[in-house]
């Protein structure tokens, strides 16, 4: 395959990075980013730093890598992971739950570095959130290919098939992995289920039958829990909104309010669980299933994976007993974390002070939800 095919996709290629440099360093609004992130240092010798990069990976540990170290240090109580059951000298389909738009792949980028892997991932990002010049220019620097939505049907075919085919040629012949959300946008209930829709996306590239395109993608569920997640009562007030106004549609500017709210809110404990590749377990098949059952049985897998691997906090468990009115998971937390989450629950919900009927029993409770459903679905696979 000719790389040039998936120019309209792709991350830049490390021969495009001295013009993509230029270009950022003469974009306004790029250079207020940097005079944020780095006061008093002058463009210049920012520039030149950039220019020393010779690859995406090393944009990545040159830039990405010190910031996101930094904002954990600020904005968490600490990351852990575990890979010991995928072999990281091996590429692999990274597919996980989706909490946050950007912290999602980019702390699996620190925890695979820190792990000793040699490379990152490139990660499937929607085209909607593209929609500044200079956001799509630092988002292909670092390693990211662009899913496109919100086309014709016709033209959706297509990208979904150019999309599958970039995907197999990053595996195959890149060799680098890839990090993809189980489903399209963020869980808003927190409640994980892989759309088969991306399944099929990923077996229209590739050879052979339905299994052995979905294998030569070396897919391994990832499981990402935040013990607080600063995008909740951005989420339960678009949940009331949806509810109350006919045809209610994201305004321009809310992807990025909830990308910076993302980044820079508090998380407490973050852990990245990695489960077996699914590779021998889509061998132990039948091999005369119907695809219909085939996608269906491979997306349940790799839920259940996902909710096995859960690091659920007392957070999770005062959230269900609250939701539920009873105190059965109080083995699980304190009186103490209770009255704090409880504290951070009522300091979120006064976040939400701009809708003119605000119903806070519904955006309580859908707050609850967020909490409650990892707990929820967890204890449904381990009994």
């Amino acid at each position: 395959m000719d790389i040039h095919q998936f120019d309209a996709i792709r991350p830049f290629e490390p021969t495009e990075l001295p013009e993509v440099f230029d270009r950022l360093l003469q974009n306004e609004q790029f250079l207020q980013v940097l005079a944020y992130l780095y006061p008093g240092v002058p463009k210049e010798a920012i520039g030149m730093k950039m220019h020393q990069c010779r690859t995406n990976l090393d944009f990545q540990k040159a830039f990405c890598y010190d910031f996101l170290k930094n904002l954990l240090a600020k904005a968490s109580l600490g990351i852990s992971s575990d890979f010991s059951r995928i072999d990281l000298k091996k590429r692999h389909t990274f597919v996980s739950n989706h909490r946050d738009i950007v912290l999602d792949s980019a702390l699996l980028h620190v925890e695979l570095i820190d792990a000793g892997s040699n490379t990152t991932t490139e990660i499937a990002i929607g085209d909607n959130l593209l929609k500044l010049p200079w956001v799509k220019d630092i988002v292909c620097l670092n390693k990211s290919f662009i899913v496109e939505r919100s086309l014709p049907m016709r033209q959706m075919l297509m990208a979904s098939k150019r999309l599958s085919d970039y995907m197999h040629f990053v595996i195959a012949e890149k060799n680098d992995n890839i990090w993809i959300a189980q489903r399209e946008g963020r869980a808003k209930n927190s409640d994980d289920r892989t759309q088969e829709a991306i399944l099929k996306m990923m077996t229209m590239g590739g050879e052979g039958n339905i299994a052995e395109r979905l294998k030569a993608l070396h897919i391994v569920p990832l499981a990402i829990s935040y013990e607080f997640d600063p995008c909740d009562w951005l989420k339960a007030r678009e949940m009331q909104l949806r509810r109350d106004v006919a045809n209610w549609k994201k305004g321009p500017m809310d992807d990025v309010i909830s990308m910076k709210t993302g980044i820079m809110g508090y998380k407490g404990h973050i852990h990245y669980q990695c489960a077996p590749c699914i590779d021998k377990w889509i061998d132990s098949l039948p091999a005369d299933m119907s695809k219909n059952d085939f996608y269906a049985a491979v997306a349940k897998h790799i839920d259940h994976e996902i909710w096995r691997g859960y690091h659920l906090y007392p957070s999770n468990y005062v959230a269900l007993d609250l939701l539920r009115g009873n105190n059965n998971m109080a083995s699980h937390y304190t009186e103490a974390d209770r009255m704090a989450f409880e504290k951070y629950l009522e300091g979120q919900l006064a976040k939400i002070n701009d809708l003119p009927n605000a119903d806070t029993a519904f955006l309580r409770e859908r707050m609850l939800e967020m909490y409650a459903n990892p707990a929820i679905n967890q204890m449904s696979v381990i009994k």
